[in-house]
């Protein structure tokens, strides 16, 4: 029984455990609500990984596998001119979508019981906030509220200052430093990871006894519509991108299954990033390509997000009986284009960006508290594609530097 057991891979327990999850948030609400604190744990655990390992890994690939800074520079220009296009597109079909199929037809809008909504349209981002957000006035407050963007800009600087320093027993103390914190850390994510059928199964158990799957028959045309979409995005965007780049299909796929799963089941981003970036890693994309084109895709390659965004605005639109005309659903295309690149990749952080969009265009904030009921649902979807995306983006980038080495590649360690 227990080679049996052994024989068993991650993915598959993962698998059991969404099945087992699903069981129990149906059959036993009450029990599966309870269950929401080894999530929580679960989660908690892997938020403790996110900023030693983007910090390990961004100072040594940058300082610690040459000195060019015109290779980061260059990276840099090429990873945001991708984001840009392939968030493009994402909205254009999220808003193409949501007027062929019109999933806010027919619903009625819920007077009242927008508390929730209210809270989240008070956070309206802006770019100009955006921008001043994403330089950090503390490191170390970054670090302690996980802000990605922030501790990446943070290690950037820092490993580009440290290529300043002649080579030495000083700089090579830091970057063996960071090394073995970056080496420490894939470690601790292998066993987190050891439990992540758990902390998953305790999710999906949660999610279904709060919200019940007979909410999904009222809003299911929504939910389709997402779904659906964001299939379509994956055959005609992501897939070709992969044929015309080169890239094996299968492996790919075999490498980003796990953090795919695990940003499908925790609807987190964040809680597949360690993972993910260890995965592709693996895969053959140099670590110097990963540390920055992923972490950085995060804020800036949010393609599922950008997509539901599109659909959702024009749900609420429709449900309240407001008729968009084409011109007024540019400037909601060129309004999100902007305000997405901000998304944390956490869970609910769509609702924020689209909080604020309702009220910028008058929309009533009603569809918030719609939208609420499934949105769990929705963002398992959305998020799943946000790490999908970024994946194979670091993959493109790291082909396009002529750096892309195959699965076989194995990182190179620093020399002592």
């Amino acid at each position: 029984m227990w080679a049996f057991l052994k024989r068993i891979s991650l993915v598959q327990w993962i698998l059991v455990s969404l099945v087992v999850g699903i069981s129990i948030g149906v059959f036993a609400p009450n029990l599966a609500k309870d269950l929401e604190v080894v999530s929580n744990i679960f989660l908690r655990l892997i938020k403790s990984i996110v900023v030693p390992i983007l910090l390990g890994t961004l100072i040594v690939g940058i300082a610690g596998h040459g000195d060019d800074l015109k290779k980061i520079g260059r990276l840099g220009f090429r990873s945001i001119l991708y984001f840009e296009l392939a968030t493009t597109l994402a909205l254009g079909i999220g808003l193409l979508a949501g007027n062929l199929v019109r999933p806010g037809d027919g619903i009625q809008l819920l007077s009242g019981a927008v508390g929730d909504a209210q809270k989240l349209a008070a956070n309206k981002i802006t770019f100009a906030g955006l921008m001043e957000h994403t330089f950090p006035a503390s490191f170390f407050e970054a670090a302690a509220k996980n802000e990605v963007l922030q501790v990446v800009v943070f290690a950037v600087m820092f490993a580009v200052a440290l290529t300043q320093i002649k080579p030495g027993k000083e700089k090579d103390t830091v970057l063996h430093f960071f090394e073995g914190i970056s080496q420490v850390m894939f470690k601790y994510t292998g066993l987190v990871m050891s439990i992540a059928p758990l902390g998953i199964g305790a999710a999906i158990a949660a999610a279904v006894g709060k919200n019940g799957l007979g909410v999904l028959w009222g809003l299911g045309k929504l939910v389709l519509t997402l779904y659906g979409a964001l299939v379509v995005f994956i055959l005609l965007v992501l897939v070709p991108v992969a044929l015309f780049a080169r890239i094996p299909l299968r492996e790919f796929w075999k490498y980003v299954k796990e953090p795919y799963l695990i940003a499908f089941s925790t609807a987190s981003s964040e809680a597949a990033l360690p993972l993910a970036m260890q995965r592709m890693e693996e895969f053959g994309v140099p670590r110097r390509i990963v540390s920055f084109v992923i972490p950085t895709g995060y804020s800036f390659n949010l393609d599922g997000s950008t997509l539901y965004l599109g659909i959702a605005a024009l749900f609420v639109a429709q449900a309240a009986g407001v008729h968009l005309e084409i011109g007024t659903q540019l400037m909601i295309m060129l309004s999100l284009m902007l305000t997405t690149k901000g998304i944390a990749g956490v869970a609910r952080a769509s609702l924020v960006i689209l909080s604020g969009t309702l009220v910028t265009f008058g929309l009533p904030l009603e569809g918030i508290a719609i939208i609420l009921g499934v949105d769990a649902f929705m963002d398992m979807a959305r998020t799943s594609v946000n790490l999908l995306g970024n994946c194979l983006a670091s993959v493109v980038m790291a082909r396009w530097e002529g750096e892309f080495r195959g699965p076989d590649w194995k990182p190179v360690e620093l020399s002592s």
